[in-house]
């Protein structure tokens, strides 16, 4: 274990079924972003799930370690996993329409997890969640405070799920593809948002995207994932200048430029697809025997 979050070996299937995560390693050091690259269905967000002990019922952790400040978690009573997981990390959903109860004001959606978790004073969190919105940028906090969700833009509600997140200082954040919801524009800053609380708060942040240009703005080192498995592992450099295998080079080939108007997309080649195909194959056979 040599990250604040470190994952090991970690395999995660369908209840008398297939696999979805492969022997997943990686490490998130404290105030680093790692980011969790790959297609649809790759099994980043499922990362994040067997973290933060989210996982559908119909799936289970059959092995592996998640260490998350030098505790498996593994080893936990699942009540006391619970607690250690609520005091030291939080989640960045992906939809702020989802991730927001409609029928509750801001204030105490912000402060709930500090009141029910963390066992706060009402009147402490509510200064803290003023605190908050004050320091993601969001103009008259007392107004939001009492506002609904959909009486807000939805810039501002996802820079109150990251005021949610960073309310009670975890050490961990997780953030499932916190930009696909929105425009171009309001996802630039969303994304300055993110690295600039990050960067204050010494957080250590996985980061989910399915996004390059995305991750080259945010991320210190990467996992590139296919079928669950890790297929590499690289600072963002030297990923970018010399990616190892050829899954990588693919995805970096198939990356749209907007300096050539005449440029076509390139797919990934077939043979490329094979080749990772073969690869997670013979790892399901190796482990099945």
């Amino acid at each position: 274990m040599n990250g604040y979050l470190s994952i090991r070996n970690l395999t995660v299937r369908l209840k008398g079924g297939g696999t979805i995560l492969r022997d997943v390693s990686l490490n998130v050091a404290a105030g680093q972003v790692h980011g969790l690259m790959g297609e649809s269905g790759a099994g980043k967000s499922m990362i994040g799930k067997a973290v933060l002990g989210t996982l559908p019922r119909a799936l289970d952790i059959t092995s592996g370690q998640i260490w998350l400040d030098g505790v498996d978690l593994q080893t936990l009573p699942p009540a006391e996993r619970r607690n250690r997981i609520g005091a030291l990390a939080a989640l960045i959903p992906q939809d702020p329409l989802t991730a927001l109860n409609p029928s509750r004001r801001i204030g105490p959606q912000i402060t709930r997890r500090l009141v029910d978790i963390l066992g706060w004073k009402r009147q402490d969190a509510a200064k803290r969640a003023l605190e908050l919105l004050n320091e993601v940028h969001i103009p008259d906090a007392p107004r939001v405070m009492r506002s609904y969700p959909h009486e807000l833009s939805g810039g501002m509600r996802q820079r109150i799920l990251i005021a949610s997140a960073f309310a009670a200082e975890p050490k961990l954040i997780i953030a499932d593809e916190p930009t696909t919801a929105l425009d171009v524009t309001v996802q630039k800053q969303i994304l300055h948002l993110i690295s600039e609380m990050q960067a204050r708060h010494d957080t250590a942040l996985l980061f989910v995207t399915h996004d390059l240009g995305v991750m080259s703005k945010v991320c210190d080192t990467l996992s590139v994932l296919y079928a669950g498995k890790v297929v590499e592992e690289a600072n963002m450099p030297r990923f970018f200048m010399r990616p190892i295998h050829p899954y990588s080079a693919a995805l970096l080939a198939a990356t749209p430029t907007y300096t050539d108007p005449t440029s076509s997309l390139t797919p990934v080649p077939q043979t490329v697809v094979d080749q990772v195909e073969r690869e997670v194959m013979e790892h399901d056979l190796r482990t099945a025997s």
